[in-house]
């Protein structure tokens, strides 16, 4: 990780909401491990509600109050239309109270916990994501986001915490947080530049029940013909389940993958495939983040190999593919694009 003097984007207006965005995530990381602190896996764990969406267990709740308070605040001096899943009316509200959700100047997406079920049971941080767009409406799309930043939560044990955050057009940045000492650190995300996948984590997401099966084989088909079987006697590529969309990105960003994807909603919308679709999938507010992860270099596209239009609402089902670079998009892209549409995926 590469330690560089972090210049922020000039502009006072841009300046002003990545320093609000950070605030914010951070008193929600602190609500939320002290939520963790108070309480046992078992409640954690407990589920509150079934959304539309997700389920909504009771560590989602732990920090709603943050959110809602901070965004209160902020409509004192702007107003905007807060999305995130529970949240309003079909997951949206506008503020200030009264105003028309088409007068608002900005849209602003968020995942309080994206990674639930990793940090409920201690096993793996979380992320806090949020992507602010100016307001266009209900044809805003997530490729309209202009500001994101996104934290981590950490499991117990840890004592750093990462934050990253980007401005579209000025680079990523990051910086690395002491929890003990308040201190914090600056870093430059920097992707992979691995020429192949080989001795390297490149996988599709799947994570739940559902057409598992299916992936596995599109995704041992691929790491096949990119040659990552070619020694029986070697093990070439490796897996890892993160259960965090915002997680994948980072370890995408950090130079820890090569290759990662979640097509869970083209399966669950694919009706000559074998067994029952997927439970979920993706939904935009999981993404609201991938602004930081293109800006640092990582090629992030839908499964047709365009940037991502989903609309920015809490209900969409989207699906993505992530490249650390431009070589390895090369190479990847074409071999999945024609085995998916030979599963009739695409």
């Amino acid at each position: 990780m590469e330690t560089v003097e972090l210049k922020m984007p000039e502009g006072p207006k841009v300046d002003h909401w990545v320093l609000k965005l950070k605030e914010l995530q951070a008193a929600m990381r602190s609500k939320i491990m002290g939520h963790i602190g108070r309480h046992d896996v078992a409640y954690l764990s407990n589920v509150a509600s079934d959304a539309e969406g997700d389920t909504i267990y009771e560590i989602d709740r732990s920090c709603e109050d943050v959110l809602i308070d901070f965004c209160l605040n902020l409509s004192g001096e702007t107003s905007l239309v807060l999305i995130a899943e529970g949240i309003g009316d079909g997951g949206m509200v506008s503020l200030p109270e009264g105003r028309l959700p088409n007068e608002a100047q900005w849209l602003m997406i968020v995942d309080p916990i994206d990674g639930t079920r990793g940090i409920m049971y201690d096993k793996r941080s979380a992320w806090i994501l949020a992507g602010l767009a100016p307001n266009k409406g209900e044809g805003a799309t997530l490729a309209d986001i202009e500001v994101a930043v996104q934290t981590e939560i950490p499991t117990t044990k840890q004592y750093l915490a990462d934050t990253l955050w980007a401005v579209k057009g000025e680079g990523a940045f990051g910086e690395r947080y002491n929890l003990l000492t308040g201190e914090a650190r600056a870093f430059k995300p920097q992707p992979s530049r691995a020429k192949d996948i080989y001795h390297g984590f490149a996988m599709l997401s799947k994570f739940f029940p559902g057409r598992k099966e299916i992936t596995a084989s599109i995704e041992e088909e691929l790491i096949y013909e990119l040659g990552g079987t070619s020694r029986m006697d070697k093990v070439l590529v490796f897996d890892d389940q993160y259960i965090s969309t915002g997680g994948q990105l980072y370890e995408l960003m950090m130079g820890h993958d090569r290759f990662n994807g979640d097509m869970r909603a083209h399966l669950m919308r694919a009706p000559n495939l074998a067994g029952p679709p997927p439970g979920m999938a993706v939904h935009p507010y999981d993404l609201a983040s991938e602004l930081i992860a293109r800006e640092a270099g990582v090629i992030v596209t839908d499964l047709d190999g365009g940037l991502l239009r989903a609309p920015l609402d809490v209900s969409a089902d989207v699906s993505w593919l992530g490249y650390a670079n431009e070589r390895l998009r090369r190479q990847i892209e074409p071999i999945l694009q024609r085995i998916l549409r030979r599963y009739g995926i695409i």
